[in-house]
């Protein structure tokens, strides 16, 4: 196993089958993220980007929630005194901006399961994910306002694009909070499903990713990140290219042998 996927105070990390699976383990604080969780989300995401092993990258939380936002009171009240002023904007590129832009970028799929809340930064993940699955009951909140500051980790450009402006509004500016029915329902995220039937939804979900043609599947998802700011003609060169590559790959041969043959194909990933 690469070190990137190593276990941490507050994250776990474990891979098996071709899934790398990132567990919050901070079940008290409901999982609210510190600056080490995010730097081991990073460090794994990005080894998982080049490691022809993982076909899939699952986050979850241990307990009832799945993240309930940054831990801003262990950040803000360290034990040397209070940060200095400038230190956000000097933090965040490196951090949560980073971590929600490889996200968005990295060709591996990332897959979501959310129980209880997902809150500020536990929010962002959710809308940076190819895949969130949510309990019906699951809770969906962008605090920032109601704490008195404003939004972060990409949150004001991923909301609009995926619900809308209406309904991005009522979150940002009134404080919304969403169940993950109504989640589901305005396409925040893919889907919401009775909370004893969650994990059983998932794995059936993650197991599809995990055995799909992992280079086609990765091209593609680099051509729906591209397709929001490129032009018809880019984005028609783009397609070319990618077509180039996936049908050089081992699965699209073994995708036309297995059609020929009327079978399922096994993709390896290659």
């Amino acid at each position: 196993m690469s070190e990137g996927y190593a276990s941490r105070p507050g994250l776990q990390c474990a891979f098996a089958d071709g899934v790398l699976r990132l567990t919050f383990d901070r079940a008290d604080k409901r999982n609210a993220l510190t600056d080490e969780i995010v730097e081991g989300v990073i460090q794994a995401i990005v080894a998982a980007g080049t490691d022809e092993a993982v076909r899939a990258v699952v986050l979850s939380g241990i307990g009832d929630h799945f993240c309930s936002g940054f831990d801003i009171v262990a950040r803000n009240i360290p034990s040397g005194g209070r940060p200095r002023v400038g230190s956000i904007q000097r933090r965040l590129p490196g951090q949560a901006n980073r971590l929600i832009a490889l996200m968005l970028r990295t060709q591996v799929p990332i897959i979501c399961v959310v129980r209880g809340w997902s809150a500020g930064i536990g929010l962002a993940l959710a809308l940076a994910a190819d895949f969130t699955l949510a309990a019906d009951d699951a809770k969906f909140w962008a605090p920032f306002l109601d704490r008195g500051f404003t939004p972060d980790s990409g949150i004001t450009w991923m909301l609009p694009r995926r619900v809308g402006d209406v309904r991005a509004r009522e979150m940002l500016l009134l404080g919304r909070v969403l169940t993950g029915v109504e989640a589901a329902e305005c396409s925040l995220i893919h889907g919401s499903i009775a909370s004893p039937d969650l994990d059983a939804a998932a794995e059936s979900l993650i197991s599809q990713l995990a055995t799909a043609p992992t280079v086609s599947l990765g091209l593609t998802k680099s051509l729906l990140a591209a397709s929001s700011t490129a032009t018809l003609e880019s984005q028609l060169q783009d397609e070319a290219f990618s077509l180039e590559l996936s049908s050089r790959s081992d699965d699209f041969k073994e995708g036309l042998l297995a059609f020929k043959e009327k079978r399922n194909p096994d993709y390896k990933g290659r």
